[in-house]
C-alpha cells in the first residue's frame, strides 16, 4: 500500500522521535554516576603555589614580574610551570603544553595549591587532554576565575574536587580580596559575603532566601561548554555569575541560551556579581530590564551586584559547596569549611 506524503512525513517523525528519546535516556543512563565531594587541604600564607596559565598569557613581562613580587610580598613560595610565560597568540603556549602545565602541578608533592595567572581564553580548549583521575588522587586547591570557569566546573563534574573560584595571579591582593582567600583557603571558615560599605549598586531582583548547591562562574564561559560532558547538575543550585565587556543584548542572548537549555528552570537561586564595562547603549534595554525579563519569572530568590566580578574586590568562593543566599540583604554564604 503507497503511503501518501502526508502520512510518510508522520511516520517519518515519529520514528525520529523515537530516536531522540532513545538518544536523551542513553545521556541520561550514562550520567547517573555522581562523585562524591572531595576537600582539599588548607594551606597558609608560606604555602608552595604552583603558577600555571591554562588560558591566555600575560604578555608584558614587567607585569609578569610585578606579579611574582607581589605574590612572594603575601608570603607564598612560588613553583612556575614550564610553559607558564609561553605565549602563542592569546593562548599561553599550545594546548598539550598547558593542560601538561596544570596536571604536573597536581602531581608535583612541593606544590600546595595552583593559582591561574589570568583568565582570558583557552581552558576550554584542554578540558579534552586533562588527565582527571591524576586530578582526583591529588586533590589540591585550584584558584583562579574568569576563563578558569571552565576548570572548575570540569574538575567538579569530572572527580568532585572543590576548587575555587577567586583571585587569578595577577589580581589587586587588596584587603577585601585578601580577607575572603583568607577565610575560605588558611582559616577553614565557613565564609558569609556580605556587601562592602559604599556598594550601592546591588539590587534584589527577587526576594527570598534559599539553600542549594554553588555552582557558576563567568557567563560567557559557562554558555560556551553547554553540550559538553563538561557541566554539573545545575538541579536546585544557586547559580552565580559574572561578565565583562558585554552588551546586554549579548547577555540577553547568552541567559536566553541558558533558559533554552533547561539550566535556568532547574535552579533555585540566582546570583549575578557584577557585569563590569557591559554597557546598554543607545535602543537597548538596561540591565535591570533583561534580568526582570528573563530571571524574575523564575520566581526564585535572585539579586544582582555581589562581589563577584572582573573589578578590584572578589571574593573567594567555593564552588560545588552548598551554601544559603538571601537576595533581600544581597549576601549568601557556604554552610560548611570549603577545605580540611
Amino acid at each position: 500500500m503507497s503511503l501518501s506524503r502526508k502520512q510518510f512525513l508522520k511516520n517519518t517523525s515519529l520514528a525520529s522521535l523515537g530516536l531522540v528519546g532513545l538518544s536523551k535516556n542513553s545521556c541520561e543512563e550514562e550520567k547517573t554516576e555522581v562523585n562524591e565531594l572531595i576537600l582539599p587541604k588548607a594551606i597558609s600564607w608560606n604555602s608552595t603555589i604552583g603558577l600555571v596559565a591554562p588560558a591566555s598569557p600575560i604578555y608584558d613581562t614587567s607585569q609578569f614580574d610585578e606579579m611574582i613580587i607581589t605574590l612572594k610580598e603575601l608570603g607564598f613560595n612560588l613553583k612556575l610551570g614550564k610553559h607558564v610565560q609561553d605565549q602563542y597568540g592569546y593562548l599561553a603556549g599550545s594546548d598539550e603544553d598547558r593542560a601538561t602545565d596544570l596536571v604536573n602541578m597536581f602531581k608535583d608533592s612541593e606544590v600546595d595549591a595552583i593559582l591561574c595567572v589570568r583568565g582570558g581564553w583557552g581552558c576550554n580548549r584542554i578540558l579534552d587532554l586533562i588527565d582527571y583521575e591524576i586530578i582526583k588522587s591529588n586533590p589540591k586547591p585550584l584558584i583562579g576565575f574568569s576563563d578558569i570557569t571552565s576548570l572548575h566546573n570540569a574538575i567538579l563534574t569530572k572527580t568532585g574536587l572543590v576548587s575555587f573560584h577567586g583571585p587569578v595571579g595577577k589580581s589587586d591582593w587588596n584587603d577585601f580580596t585578601k580577607q575572603s582567600f583568607e577565610k575560605v583557603l588558611i582559616k577553614k571558615q565557613k565564609e558569609n559575603y556580605k556587601l562592602p560599605i559604599g556598594q550601592n549598586d546591588a539590587f534584589t531582583i527577587t526576594s527570598g532566601t534559599v539553600e542549594g548547591q554553588l555552582l557558576g562562574g563567568n557567563l560567557s564561559v559557562l554558555v560556551a561548554m553547554m553540550g559538553s560532558e563538561y557541566l554539573p547538575d545545575f538541579t536546585n543550585a544557586i547559580l552565580f555569575l559574572e561578565d565583562v565587556g558585554e552588551d546586554v543584548y549579548r547577555l540577553d542572548r547568552m541567559l536566553t541560551q541558558l533558559k533554552l537549555n533547561g539550566i535556568l528552570d532547574k535552579i533555585s537561586g540566582f546570583i549575578f556579581g557584577k557585569c563590569t564595562n557591559c554597557d546598554a547603549g543607545a535602543n537597548s534595554l538596561t540591565l535591570p530590564q533583561l534580568l526582570n525579563d528573563t530571571i524574575k519569572p523564575l520566581k526564585i530568590p535572585a539579586f544582582y551586584g555581589a562581589m563577584i566580578s572582573h573589578e578590584e574586590l572578589n571574593v573567594t568562593i567555593p564552588v560545588g559547596l552548598r551554601g544559603r543566599m538571601d537576595a533581600d540583604n544581597k549576601s549568601f554564604e557556604v554552610l560548611s569549611a570549603a577545605v580540611k
